[in-house]
């Protein structure tokens, strides 16, 4: 050999990779997800087994987990103009985002419960959104939309009649065309003004009415919406100030005779997180919509809406928790340091099963409202989830931020990639916390439920004192949430220590009932005990750490 040959053979090879772990991929999420499975058995969805089967082992393939880096290395692409010099408004996504919404409406994510109601459909279709929104959640925007939009387009039958069929189709279009060239249409939604925010009241868009006025006729809106997410959805459910005062429409991107109608987007959002999916600020130059439901009633007519994306708000939170909790064990099972794996040493099976115990926490009171969307006729059930969807909303999405910093923590310095999900949880963690009413408006709706709907405070009571003597710390929080209402109802500056006990005591409560001892025992300490906390590596029981780690990664 050569001189230069021995150089050559230096210079190909200069270690061995050793001790990294292999990708988490091909892998069924359901499958290795215990605490989800038994959700779904006492949801009673069991008859969709062999959906989520499918969707878990899709959700864990590499190749679907690639379209999620595709969708978000490939921002969305507006075009105001074509080169002829037409207004087309239109904006581009990559292959990746349309085949994520392609598998998503196939599983019926924008519309199941709707489409076929029974026992256990929206547990169903929880967990099934919880499954694929693990792999990218910006394109969830648009399905969670459409999913919501369905109660809010029945307070107007004949424009229900229209849509709806289209709606609840479980395949996905889109081409820049009329709806009435398609058979399947999403809708999005556009509420927020610059002057208002989430004071929706403020707005200042004006609706003119074409010809008759009221329910079901067309208007021409003039004015602007700050945020208005997916602007190629077929159609979008806007507010507007006509004669009575606020009220809804339903706003197409074509009108009925073909042409465009002049929603004029100015420019896509520039976000930190939630890239895949485009946002935009847009002008009505007398665009054509139908009124939905009463005029001047519009907040009312979007209500329902706004409650089923709070909802779904606390399940793609979950799912971020999920996937940041199994990336950070799966690390943990293949990486070694300092003589022994991660996985093996005692502090951070502390942080390993911290981390599970939020994210099995969240997913516990998400599949609860599921149960509760799934009785929409028993009025303790619709009074549960009318205090603890906004108490869940606020606490879930909250925590979600810290809970994804502190798994990416775990990986280390590779987690920091950008070839790895975990920035990318980081970047969407803080998103469901601040859209759909960031914490201090989730707060004061929970203050205004119990004001107008005093049964959902008591039914918040109900289910607390089913498990009332089963632990201490429990007790002691269920004794101090009267206490906390009062003082909130005086002074709301303290709100939100009202709602974070409210949704941290249901949430053990839960877990009291459907999780193992130690699952449970665990939470009820760390959450609500003498040694509460709220950071993660806390626990005080090594041999309880492990059941919980075990339990989290099947």
């Amino acid at each position: 050999m050569t001189q230069w040959q021995k150089a050559e053979q230096f210079m190909a090879s200069t270690h061995e990779v050793l001790n990294q772990p292999p990708a988490l991929e091909n892998y069924n999420v359901l499958h290795a997800d215990t605490a989800l499975q038994e959700a779904i058995v006492r949801g009673h969805a069991g008859w969709a087994q062999n959906d989520l089967v499918a969707m878990g082992a899709l959700a864990g393939k590499a190749e679907t987990i690639e379209l999620g880096f595709l969708a978000n290395a490939h921002k969305p692409q507006f075009q105001s103009h074509d080169r002829f010099g037409h207004r087309i408004d239109l904006v581009e996504y990559h292959d990746a985002y349309h085949r994520l919404m392609t598998i998503a409406t196939e599983h019926g994510l924008h519309a199941s419960p709707w489409a076929k109601p029974q026992q256990g459909a929206h547990v169903a279709r929880a967990a099934n959104y919880y499954l694929h929104t693990q792999v990218e959640a910006a394109h969830g925007c648009p399905i969670t939309m459409t999913f919501a939009a369905a109660p809010a387009l029945q307070h107007q039958p004949d424009i229900a009649a229209e849509w709806l069929p289209k709606m609840l189709q479980h395949s996905y279009d889109p081409r820049n065309v009329p709806h009435t060239e398609k058979a399947a249409v999403t809708i999005g939604m556009a509420m927020t003004e610059k002057q208002g925010g989430s004071d929706v009241r403020a707005n200042t868009t004006y609706a003119y009415p074409i010809g008759a006025k009221g329910p079901g006729q067309m208007y021409e809106l003039v004015g602007h919406k700050w945020f208005v997410s997916a602007p190629m959805c077929d159609a979008l459910l806007v507010l507007a100030q006509s004669e009575q005062g606020l009220s809804c429409f339903l706003l197409p991107r074509w009108r009925p005779d073909g042409t465009k109608n002049p929603i004029q987007i100015q420019q896509l959002k520039d976000k930190m997180g939630n890239v895949a999916n485009a946002s935009s600020e847009a002008e009505l130059r007398g665009a054509m919509a139908w009124m939905i439901g009463e005029e001047g009633r519009g907040v009312r007519t979007i209500i329902e809406m706004v409650a089923m994306t709070r909802y779904d708000c606390m399940i793609g939170s979950s799912a971020g928790m999920r996937q940041a909790t199994a990336q950070a064990i799966h690390h943990c099972q293949h990486r070694s340091a300092f003589g022994a794996k991660l996985i093996d040493q005692p502090l951070m099976q502390n942080v390993l099963a911290d981390l599970a115990l939020e994210s099995e926490a969240a997913l516990t009171l998400t599949m609860r409202m599921a149960q509760a969307m799934d009785k929409r006729d028993d009025p303790h059930e619709q009074a549960l989830a009318r205090i603890v969807v906004p108490a869940g909303k606020y606490w879930i999405c909250k925590r979600t931020a810290e809970h994804a910093y502190e798994a990416m923590e775990v990986i280390g310095g590779s987690g920091v990639m950008e070839n790895c999900i975990m920035p990318r949880l980081y970047r969407e963690a803080p998103i469901n916390a601040i859209w759909e009413g960031s914490g201090n408006v989730q707060c004061l709706d929970a203050l205004r439920a119990v004001q107008k709907q005093p049964e959902s405070f008591a039914a918040l009571q109900t289910e607390l004192m089913g498990v009332k003597g089963v632990n201490k710390a429990l007790d002691a929080a269920i004794a101090r949430l009267p206490q906390l209402l009062q003082q909130a109802q005086e002074q709301p500056f303290y709100a939100r220590q009202w709602v974070e006990l409210m949704a941290r005591t249901m949430q053990a409560a839960l877990l009291q009932q459907h999780a193992p001892h130690e699952v449970a025992d665990a939470f009820c300490q760390s959450r609500l005990g003498d040694v509460a906390h709220l950071g993660y590596g806390r626990l005080t029981s090594p041999a309880t750490a492990q059941v919980i780690v075990r339990r989290a990664w099947s």
